[in-house]
């Protein structure tokens, strides 16, 4: 008889209703499991139980009643107050979209999202282009079912219209309902699947890698609207897991001949399949960012972008971990990233020149009076840099340059021969004051380089050689003056006031090293303006000048702006903050959401990367000092633009260390690149910074999350600065590298 009982109970827990999806995730991260540790308990894939929890699957026996077990043992240490059960249940999938066996393929909307997260679209767009029927499908085609509106327990809750944290599936464009991208998976069954953002699964038909691309175009109705009028519509890409790879033919990683060369061999199968099929392959063949494209009929596009995290297309410098998650968190992570920057085109920096253009599109369309058609205009369009790549002038071109080609061979040149525009690197002993002080406090500003490009004035055309022209700060160019007078110990402040300083506790802002110019130098126009700024005269001798210029950088800083301030006040960092409320915000950011953490750094990331694009370097082997690369023949080749930016930025951040040093009398002690590093007593940046009343100094530093302010970087005691200096016997060591987190290494320090 006890073998009847324990059978009947086996079979009532096979049948018992499990906890809804959010309860489930809510239970392992009170008991601080993780994905891996419970899927290796229950023998199943970590993607297994990441779908359990996103609601997208169901558990089955025998697994099942191991993982019912689970949650009923979790469920009895962590009981969940009305609050919490309130908010599982509003996330609760209901069971018209649970995922059931059909015999035709169905899409299946998931609220994977956490409550507070936003979608920015209304309800009856929902109905109209999310859900259309199965009978409004092609036979054998990936179809949506047919689905009512959906319920208040699995709508996304409404949010603000910009840009919200786990973006919507659909568009307000009915070719892209299913947003613009999909991270492609084959599930425990055997399935293909295509998780979109915003929680939406495609189930998708495609044997092969052809039919992948087919299907992609033709019926997933993925891809992002342009961003400028005349630009071009978003391609779709398709995010493909390691299991993805693995059904499709693909390597699940590339050799190290492969790595290097940055594609798989041309004669792969899987290459050979897209050839048959007639589809081709951009010059830098099939890497981990491969484009599969037809030649375009008109306006007509067809082209797919492809990203393999296992071939490293996701670098962990700039995406973290984003490339092990489970493919909705991945889509959910490069949805946001979407919806707010662009959809990515390759790493962060091609992303980030990318991201220029598609914003000042170089041709646009005009209206054929003839045929009353569209031709494509054979002038570019106004505020871009045109379809056309302008040599740069020969300071501003880097070693190698073919400019160059006629220098002897190992001709060093000096600044009178080349523009040398880069970020602070510099570093002080400490005074006798400095070391009975406690500690070191670093600060660190937002966006640094964003910032230094908002509302810059770059060059859109070729330079033009100047022989002793009289200095302008409107013209933007490169210039051949002597900033060796500019004398730190007096500047102008404002206007007619001026500061003494002790200018041998300062760093001069016209060399990345901090040094005091001798002779004659070329400077970008910004750093010449601030010689002038500071009260003093300049002569230039030479000048390359661009008299066809424009704010080409503003709408490019605009769009990644509110990308980063977004996605901070998703993370409870909000603009406009109190300096302290700002500071008690910033403790533990990226804990609060480390999905959204990564999307910041990826945005921060496109900065920098897309500013280094502008002076691409030759890579690969084969290239000879002297000889043309690549890069060379893109019209976003533009060192010159670069070169101002970084100019800018250094300036910028001088300017407030000259001001916070006439006013308070404190001197950095160490600054890199956008980090400057001060002595203090205590341990906030409030116990140094002028506040008064909550104001800051005019000009000063300013704490706060807007591009351009300042943020704390980390506190260190003077003792261990000092001990550090001493164990390396470098008295000037920048200090600045470490204050973060004080870790030193012999290999930070060449030793």
């Amino acid at each position: 008889m006890p073998e009847l009982f324990d059978a009947v109970d086996a079979l009532v827990a096979s049948r018992s209703a499990l906890p809804p999806p959010a309860e489930r995730k809510r239970l392992r991260a009170a008991h601080g499991l993780t994905l891996d540790e419970v899927a290796e308990a229950l023998q199943v894939r970590r993607a297994t139980v990441s779908g359990w929890e996103a609601g997208k699957t169901e558990p089955r026996p025998p697994e099942r009643d191991a993982y019912a077990r689970l949650l009923a043992k979790l469920a009895e240490l962590y009981p969940a107050d009305s609050n919490s059960a309130a908010a599982a249940e509003d996330t609760a999938v209901p069971k018209t979209f649970a995922h059931v066996p059909a015999p035709v393929p169905e899409a299946r909307l998931v609220s994977t999202a956490p409550a507070s997260e936003a979608a920015d679209m209304t309800a009856e767009h929902n109905t109209q282009t999310r859900f259309t029927t199965n009978a409004a499908a092609p036979e054998g085609a990936s179809r949506p079912v047919a689905m009512p509106r959906p319920s208040s327990t699995s709508r996304r809750p409404a949010g603000r219209k910009a840009a919200p944290a786990n973006t919507p599936a659909g568009s307000a464009d009915p070719r892209f309902v299913n947003g613009p991208l999909a991270v492609v998976d084959v599930d425990d069954d055997g399935q293909v699947l295509a998780h979109c953002v915003g929680g939406l699964v495609l189930d998708v038909p495609a044997k092969s890698l052809p039919s992948l691309v087919d299907w992609t175009l033709k019926e997933a109705r993925l891809g992002q609207p342009k961003l400028s009028g005349p630009g071009k519509d978003a391609d779709p890409l398709l995010v493909l897991t390691q299991a993805a790879v693995e059904r499709y033919g693909l390597p699940v990683a590339l050799t190290e001949e492969e790595r290097l060369a940055g594609r798989i061999p041309e004669g792969h199968k899987a290459v050979k399949q897209l050839a048959r099929a007639e589809w081709k392959l951009t010059k830098r063949g099939f890497g981990p960012w491969a484009r599969i494209y037809r030649p375009a009929k008109g306006s007509e596009r067809a082209c797919v972008q492809l990203c393999i995290p296992s071939w490293h297309a996701l670098d962990s410098r700039h995406w973290g971990g984003a490339g092990q998650l489970a493919p909705a968190e991945l889509a959910r992570i490069l949805g946001v990233f979407a919806s707010r920057v662009m959809t990515p085109r390759g790493s962060t920096a091609v992303t980030g020149l990318e991201l220029m253009t598609a914003l000042h599109p170089p041709t646009h369309a005009v209206r054929d009076e003839a045929t009353g058609g569209f031709r494509k205009s054979e002038t570019k369009t106004p505020g871009s840099l045109g379809e056309d790549p302008v040599d740069c002038a020969p300071c501003e071109a880097p070693d190698g340059h073919p400019l160059l080609k006629d220098l002897p061979r190992f001709h060093v040149r000096g600044p009178g021969e080349k523009l040398f525009e880069e970020a602070f690197d510099w570093a002080r002993p400490l005074t006798d004051a400095e070391c009975m002080r406690r500690n070191l406090v670093g600060l660190d500003v937002n966006m640094a380089f964003a910032a230094g490009a908002n509302g810059l004035v770059v060059g859109l055309g070729e330079p033009t050689r100047v022989k002793a022209p009289v200095f302008d700060a409107k013209l933007p160019g490169s210039w051949l003056v002597d900033l060796s007078h500019v004398d730190l110990s007096r500047v102008k402040v404002a206007k007619d006031k001026w500061a003494e300083l002790d200018a041998s506790l300062l760093p001069s802002p016209f060399t990345p090293k901090g040094e005091r110019p001798e002779g004659s130098a070329w400077y970008a126009t910004p750093t010449v303006a601030y010689a002038v700024e500071l009260g003093y005269e300049v002569r230039p001798m030479e000048a390359w000048v661009r008299y066809e210029n424009g704010r080409y950088l503003d709408g490019w800083y605009n769009r990644l702006r509110d990308a980063f301030l977004a996605t901070m006040a998703d993370l409870g960092v909000h603009a406009d903050m109190a300096p302290a409320d700002f500071l008690a915000a910033m403790d533990g950011w990226r804990g609060r959401d480390p999905q959204l953490a990564i999307v910041v750094d990826a945005v921060k990331a496109t900065v920098k990367g897309g500013l280094g694009k502008l002076r691409e370097r030759p890579r690969g082997e084969g290239w000879k000092p002297g000889e043309p690369w690549r890069a060379l023949s893109r019209p976003t080749w533009r060192p010159d633009i670069r070169a101002a930016v970084i100019s800018r930025t250094r300036t910028n951040l001088h300017r407030k260390i000259v001001k916070h040093a006439a006013f308070t009398g404190q001197y950095p002690v160490a600054i890199l690149s956008d980090c400057v590093v001060y002595a203090a007593d205590g341990e906030s940046p409030l116990d140094f910074l002028p506040y008064r009343d909550g104001k800051p100094l005019p000009g000063g530093f300013k704490l706060g999350i807007n591009p351009g302010l300042v943020k704390h970087e980390g506190t260190q005691t003077v003792l261990w600065g000092e001990e550090v200096r001493e164990r390396f016997n470098a008295p000037e060591l920048n200090l600045a590298r470490y204050i973060k987190d004080g870790t030193v290494t012999d290999q930070d320090t060449g030793e």
